[in-house]
Formats: structure tokens, C-alpha cells, sequence
């Protein structure tokens, strides 16, 4: 049987002539399966509301035509509820517009070069607050259009010395910043214009001063870049990719004691002693336990494992699966309305299937937190590579050779349903997947409006041949709620 090959889609993020060791992606645009611009738009309502679920299932099969990418993003992401209209995003889009250009402008008083389609690659400032008046580093700081200091003081040339400490630990990020920004995504002819890395460096000097207790950190870079490509509004982008770091910025707070993504890592040994003890042991014995090994792939979300077209068609992928139609409300500062529509009954097919299989094992309702998809992912690499890395890896050097090769060789679907086996394997193994005879769980049908029933464990047997009696060919949906009170 004939099968449409797809369109390659590396057109649409051209790369530089001289870059020619760049691996190709493996995303086809296929008619069909990957979300069009008609399927998507044809996805909403006269009024503007979106059938999230019909949109999850187009992304599980095929992913997103690049053309429509950033919008389709933002819904994944949780910018806009789905059950919103056109007219509620644009005024929420306006608002959103209107209050980043505020702290632009808040950060631009604070530092000029901040809005001005220019960055620095060098420290301006000392970690007591006093301004780098080197004239080397400050030429550095601008070398086309010669020196930029800190706001002269009265008129004067005495330099005024910052005392507050958090603009002073801001202001010792921002050459940081440009440092990360002129090494991101340098493949791509997008960046070789000047005022798109300052956009980058823009929306990342903004961030690292509204979320003072984050900052900046390596890799946010990374993350933030294919906002820049897929979105025209810088506002628009930011916004996506503080959405994105909602879910992340965990991975990056660090303490004294502590680096933030250890909590990713410990996951990761967890699941790998759960699904693959050998593997484990084998990893503990030559000093891997704490599984830093594994420290790039979870903190960018394996961007640098993909080609950058790949990557992007995996992030979509994992969004996707781990979505939540409450996600916009969860992440909206208006707690009484999250909880309202937090409360309203919502089909199955509204959330992904990742996170399907965590309700329907009732650990949304349990005490232990869910894993991330992304842990599970590193897992399913891990595990494919379980043959080699007991067999080939004496110390920590090897696993990170071995890894090392799975760069550009990596299928985004593949890892994905890989993934997906992967965390039932994990729930099964760890008793976290309820037993029919449980009488401690409910099992109800979603999905099934006009069969729609709720039955214990104890008359399962019975209501299941009532129902495949009538409905024998039905595709049902299961969800499991553990029984914290008295069912009535």
C-alpha cells in the first residue's frame, strides 16, 4: 500500500549555508494527520470556541502545520482558555501587551540598552553595585555605536552605585544573557539579523526581572527561542514563554543546598529502579546514581537531542499528551473563577492522554505528585540504550558518550509512545494502577452520553455485559476515582 511520505518542513526554519552538519528532521507534514490551517481553523466556533479535543487528537497524530504553530501553542500552553471567545483573547491579549511593554519600559529606565535592539556580551556592573567603568568591557558592551554606561547622575560623570540587591543581582544576568543568546539556535538564518537576538535578549532581561526568585539560568535561552521564531508580537512570545516556565521554572531555582532540577533527577532514578533495577544498580555502581548524566535532555527539553524542527514537533507532542483544560485557569491569579471552572464536569477527550492515564489511576486524586512526561522520555531512552550502557559503560564518561549519540537519531513520536508504554509500565510495577476487585475505587463511563453509568467494583461484571450487549463495538473511556469519603 502506497503511504504520503509528507513534506519536509526545514524550509520553514531556514539554516545558515555554511552550517552543513545540521541534521535533518524527521517531521513530514502529512495531509491528513498533521493539524492544517483549515482543520484548525474549522476547529472553532462562530463565537470563537475552540474544540480542544478534535485539536489534541489532530497533534497526537500528525502534529502542527509550522504555518500555525504559535497559535496553536498558545492554547497548549495555557495563554488562552479554549472555552473563551474571540472578542475575551483579544481584550486578554491587549492587557497582556499593554503590562509587558510596562515592565520594558520599568527595565529600560533601570538599564537603557534594555528596548534599544542592542545587548551586551560583558558585566556592567560589580557585585557590590558599582558600575564597570573599564573602557574595554564598556566598548564591548557596544562596540558599533561606541560605549553605553549606566544614567549619568546630575549631569555629572560620577557613576551612580546600585544599592539595591536585587537590581544589582538582575544586572549582573544581563551580559549572561547576551552571552547564551549569541550562542542559541546560531544555525538558523532567523538569527543573523541583529534585532531578533535583541528580542531574544529583551524578553529574557524582562523575565529575569520580574521573577526575582528564578532569574535567569542556562538553557532558558533555549527554551525561549522557538517563542521568538513562531510568534511576530514580542509581547505574545514572552507570554508563551513565561507559560512555558510556569511549568519548568522548578528546574531552575537553586538554593545553597540545592539545584532545582535534582527533584527531575530523582524521578528519573526512580522510574529507572522501578522499570529497569539492573540498569540502576548498574549506574549507581560507577557513580551515576545522582543521574546528572541525564541533566541537559530534562532542563531544554531535549533540544539539543533533536534538530531544531524535531524539537519542536516533540515539545507539541508532549504538550499535547499532559494537556489540561483547566491549565489557563490554574495559572490565572483569580482563584474563585479557577475553582468554579475547575469544578465543571469536562469529557475525557478534552484532556491528553498522558494525563488521561493519571486519572484514570486516580493520581490526581491521590497524595503523590505526578511525574512529567519529559522524566519519562529521558526513561525510554535510557532503556533502549539499557543493553549497550550495561555492556559498554564502566564510568560516567561512557554513559554520556553513549547518550551523546542519540542526538539527531531520535524519532519525536516514537519517543513519545515510547514514553507512554513506559509510565503504565511504571504505574503497573508500582501497584499505582487499581484493581477491578478494588472496592475502594469507583469506575465510571465517560463519553458514553447515552449509556452513561456509574458502578462499583462489585457489580462491574454484570454492567459491563449490560453495556457491551447493546454498544458491542464502543470505544469507552474509563476513569478511576479512590474513594476519600463515604460514596453516597
Amino acid at each position: 500500500m502506497w503511504r504520503d511520505p509528507g513534506a519536509p518542513a526545514d524550509s520553514f526554519y531556514e539554516t545558515r549555508p555554511e552550517c552543513t552538519d545540521v541534521p535533518k528532521s524527521r517531521f513530514r507534514i502529512k495531509a491528513g494527520k498533521t493539524l492544517s490551517a483549515r482543520k484548525w481553523h474549522a476547529a472553532f466556533s462562530p463565537e470563537g470556541y475552540l474544540d480542544i479535543g478534535k485539536t489534541l487528537s489532530r497533534i497526537h497524530r500528525g502534529g502542527i502545520h509550522p504555518s500555525i504553530r504559535g497559535e496553536v501553542w498558545e492554547f497548549l500552553l495555557g495563554c488562552y482558555d479554549p472555552k473563551s471567545t474571540f472578542e475575551e483573547r483579544d481584550e486578554i491579549r491587549q492587557r497582556r501587551r499593554d503590562l509587558y511593554n510596562t515592565w520594558k519600559e520599568e527595565c529600560r529606565i533601570l538599564f537603557p540598552l534594555v528596548g534599544s535592539g542592542r545587548f551586551i556580551t560583558a558585566p556592567v556592573i560589580s557585585e557590590d553595585g558599582t558600575p564597570c567603568q573599564d573602557p574595554l568591557v564598556l566598548l564591548e558592551n557596544n562596540p558599533e555605536n561606541g560605549p553605553i554606561v549606566p544614567q549619568e547622575v546630575n549631569g555629572s560623570n560620577n557613576l551612580e552605585k546600585v544599592t539595591d540587591k536585587r537590581i544589582i543581582n538582575w544586572m549582573l544576568t544581563l551580559h549572561q544573557i547576551g552571552l547564551d543568546v549569541v550562542r542559541t539556535d546560531r544555525t538558523l538564518v532567523f538569527y543573523e539579523k541583529k534585532e531578533n537576538l535583541s528580542k531574544l535578549w529583551d524578553i529574557l532581561s524582562v523575565y529575569a526581572r520580574i521573577d526575582s526568585d528564578v532569574g535567569y539560568g542556562q538553557g532558558m535561552s533555549d527554551l525561549c527561542s522557538p517563542m521568538i521564531i513562531l510568534l511576530n508580537d514580542e509581547a505574545d512570545a514572552f507570554w508563551c514563554f513565561e507559560r512555558l516556565m510556569r511549568r519548568l521554572r522548578g528546574n531552575f531555582r537553586c538554593t545553597a543546598n540545592s539545584v532545582g532540577v535534582e527533584a527531575q533527577l530523582s524521578n528519573l532514578a526512580t522510574i529507572t529502579q522501578v522499570i529497569d533495577p539492573k540498569l540502576h544498580q548498574h549506574i549507581e555502581e560507577i557513580g551515576g546514581g545522582d543521574y546528572l548524566f541525564a541533566f541537559r535532555m530534562i532542563m531544554v527539553l531535549f533540544r539539543r537531542e533533536f534538530s531544531f524542527c524535531d524539537s519542536l514537533y516533540l515539545w507539541e507532542m508532549m504538550w499535547a499528551l499532559e494537556y489540561d483544560p483547566d491549565l489557563f485557569w490554574i495559572y490565572e491569579e483569580d482563584d474563585e473563577k479557577s475553582e468554579e471552572t475547575k469544578g465543571r464536569m469536562k469529557s475525557l477527550r478534552h484532556y491528553g492522554k498522558y494525563e488521561r492515564e493519571n486519572m484514570k489511576n486516580g493520581a490526581k486524586n491521590g497524595e503523590d505528585p505526578t511525574f512529567p512526561i519529559s522524566v519519562f522520555l529521558v526513561a525510554s531512552v535510557l532503556k533502549e540504550k539499557s543493553a549497550i550502557l550495561l555492556q559498554q559503560a564502566r564510568g560516567l564518561d561512557d554513559v554520556v558518550k553513549i547518550l551523546n549519540d542519540v542526538n539527531g537519531n531520535l524519532d519525536a513520536k516514537k519517543a513519545c509512545v515510547a514514553a507512554l508504554k513506559l509510565h503504565k509500565k511504571y504505574l503497573k510495577k508500582e501497584g499505582k494502577v487499581p484493581s477491578i476487585s478494588d472496592p475502594e475505587y469507583t469506575w465510571v463511563l465517560r463519553d458514553v452520553p447515552s449509556y452513561a453509568s456509574e458502578f462499583t467494583s462489585r457489580d462491574k461484571a454484570e454492567d459491563f455485559a449490560t453495556f457491551f450487549s447493546i454498544c458491542p463495538d464502543a470505544m469507552v473511556e474509563f476513569i478511576v476515582i479512590k474513594h476519600c469519603t463515604k460514596s453516597n
